[in-house]
């Protein structure tokens, strides 16, 4: 492969994004959806490649579509190789820039918050395990790892399915990559849809204290455009003269991902030492959620040293959006629609009933969890389980315009706790080996028993609390 089609290929990426961005702006039924241009490009490039446009080329008898469609094979080999390259920058820069909290105010503000994502998020296992050993192993044949698609497509989202991928092909399930990017994408389209009925759905039985409707029907928003009021992208933290800030936070970035290339290092050494006879987890996690943690673990020693001012967060923003962006597009352009197509079954089975399952938690769990402003905090948490951050972001911003609630400080907080373990965390990373090397029920058990914590400590300590909790931070 020669650089100058490792260029093409990414040129061809920018492309993809402009072509996108065109689409949003003129097509009203992407605006109703909000659907992020990533998305659009990505579905752009994916019919033009030869999952579509390739076997249309076949049956015409035009052969040099067929293995690459208007992009070609090789461009499509570096296409597949970014998403497991990009995954660690997306993590690495997740929280570089913010300050992280101590524990004990963690807890404080985010109680509630966080007793609500682990119960979706355990939920999302238990229900694709329980359907994994009761239904789809049994009736459908399919690994057990099926169970696990769930909270890897719903709550890790596009990034963390792509990530994922080479460790499923590792243990054997070679179309887990594919079914859990298609996941992600059912996951993200539903959450849209689901949150604006939902947030309409607030506003006119009066379960919103901060909602306007009219708000949110700014046609900007819907367009994706900025035309007044244009935010900063980031800060410049050091002279240009000296080196330019955006080359410094690459470096951080970098300096992050090797720290968790160390850390993934000395732990696969320790299992190899330890209980790689019995078992082997660390073997198998990819790098990115200690990428995540080798993050984390600079963002303290520049709290501690006074060094805290030289990352900017908006320029980790920048940096983490343009790797997923990327990310994104590369990964859907590559996808397999054979592995939907062989495993409609099973997928369709599992999707359908983690759409019901993060419903029910939002309507019928969130408003027994925080008692002060429950819709706004549980929106939120809503469509991160449906999608990415910025999922629940967008609903938040629907359902409070002009942050007059505390939710996005309480789901700011919650997400240093949560985005370790979940969604593309450990607990993400370790799922699949997990059930590959021990079977399906260790890991059910253990989320079942995380799920009922977590139901315990929403009902009966945080919910009973979550006012206190409110006006304690206000």
């Amino acid at each position: 492969m020669s650089p100058a089609t490792v260029a093409l290929a990414l040129l061809l990426l920018g492309i993809l994004a402009l072509i996108g961005i065109l689409v949003r702006v003129r097509s009203k039924t992407a605006q109703n959806l909000f659907l992020p241009v990533s998305l659009i490009a990505g579905f752009i490039a994916l019919i033009l490649g030869p999952q579509v446009l390739g076997r249309v080329a076949g049956w015409l008898g035009w052969d040099p579509l067929v293995e690459g469609g208007i992009f070609g094979s090789e461009v499509l080999s570096v296409w597949s190789e970014l998403p497991g390259l990009l995954i660690s920058v997306v993590f690495a820069a997740l929280f570089l820039g913010s300050p992280i909290p101590s524990p004990k105010r963690a807890v404080k503000l985010l109680g509630p918050q966080l007793s609500l994502g682990v119960t979706f998020a355990a939920g999302q296992y238990v229900i694709g395990m329980l359907l994994a050993v009761l239904i789809l192993v049994p009736v459908f044949n399919v690994t057990p790892m099926f169970g696990a698609l769930i909270e890897i497509g719903f709550e890790g989202g596009h990034g963390t399915a792509a990530g994922m991928a080479p460790v499923m092909t590792e243990m054997g399930f070679e179309e887990g990559g594919d079914l859990a990017l298609a996941m992600a994408t059912v996951g993200i389209l539903s959450g849209v849809i689901i949150g604006v009925i939902a947030v309409n759905w607030a506003a006119r039985r009066g379960h919103s204290k901060t909602l306007d409707v009219k708000a949110n029907r700014d046609p900007e928003i819907a367009a994706g455009l900025y035309r007044r009021d244009l935010p900063s992208g980031g800060l410049q933290t050091i002279r240009s003269e000296s080196l330019d800030t955006l080359t410094m936070h690459i470096g951080i970035i970098a300096l992050a991902i090797l720290i968790g290339q160390g850390m993934l290092s000395a732990l696969q050494a320790l299992e190899q030492w330890l209980w790689a006879d019995i078992i082997e987890i660390f073997a198998y996690v990819p790098l990115f959620p200690l990428a995540m943690l080798g993050g984390v673990i600079l963002q303290l020693i520049a709290d501690k040293t006074g060094l805290a001012p030289l990352i900017d967060r908006g320029t980790m923003e920048r940096i983490q959006g343009l790797a997923l962006d990327t990310l994104i597009i590369a990964a859907m352009a590559t996808l397999s629609i054979d592995a939907i197509a062989n495993n409609l079954g099973p997928f369709v089975i599992l999707a359908a009933a983690g759409i019901l399952w993060n419903v029910f938690v939002l309507f019928a769990l969130a408003p027994r969890f925080i008692q002060s402003f429950w819709f706004e905090r549980g929106i939120a948490d809503f469509g991160q389980s449906m999608g990415v951050t910025a999922t629940g972001l967008l609903l938040l911003r629907m359902a409070d315009p002009k942050q007059e609630s505390p939710a996005y400080e309480s789901f700011g907080y919650k997400q240093l706790v949560f985005e370790p373990f979940f969604g593309g965390g450990l607990v993400t990373a370790a799922a699949i080996p997990f059930i590959a090397q021990l079977g399906p029920y260790p890991l059910l058990i253990v989320m079942a028993v995380l799920l009922v914590l977590s139901l315990i400590s929403g009902f009966f300590y945080f919910g009973k609390r979550s006012t206190f909790v409110v006006e304690g931070s206000a």
